[in-house]
């Protein structure tokens, strides 16, 4: 897949299912991260505030999100039923996606990168 200019083109690109959790996805991470500002980043909607805080992307049976390894660590009790590796969450698109789950994993990015931020000023 070619690398898209608008988050809106790159979720264009796939089936409408496929399509409806995307959208889903993205309003969730918008609500939880008002701040920051949406670009196509490494090829894949990404929201950054003074860094990446989480990406997200389509596949053919799941849909990816990004949040970094440090968040698949602290969020790996909640995540024993989703493939994961080092920084990457699948979520099956057969399966009930987890929002609020990603709710919270934006929060606590959201709050990562700003004490990171914080930290770097003093």
């Amino acid at each position: 897949m070619d690398a898209k200019p608008t988050i809106d083109a790159y979720i264009a690109d796939f089936p409408e299912d496929a399509q409806a959790v995307m959208r889903h996805i993205r309003e969730v991470i918008r609500a939880h991260a008002p701040d920051a500002t949406e670009r196509i980043s490494y090829g894949i909607p990404t929201f950054w505030q003074g860094e990446n805080i989480i990406h997200f992307g389509g596949a053919k049976r799941h849909v990816g999100l990004y949040p970094g390894s440090e968040a698949v660590i602290l969020f790996a009790d909640r995540l024993k039923t989703y493939p994961t590796s080092k920084g990457t969450i699948q979520f099956p698109l057969d399966q009930p996606i987890p929002y609020d789950l990603i709710a919270e994993i934006t929060d606590y990015r959201v709050k990562a990168a700003a004490e990171r931020q914080h930290a770097k000023k003093k």
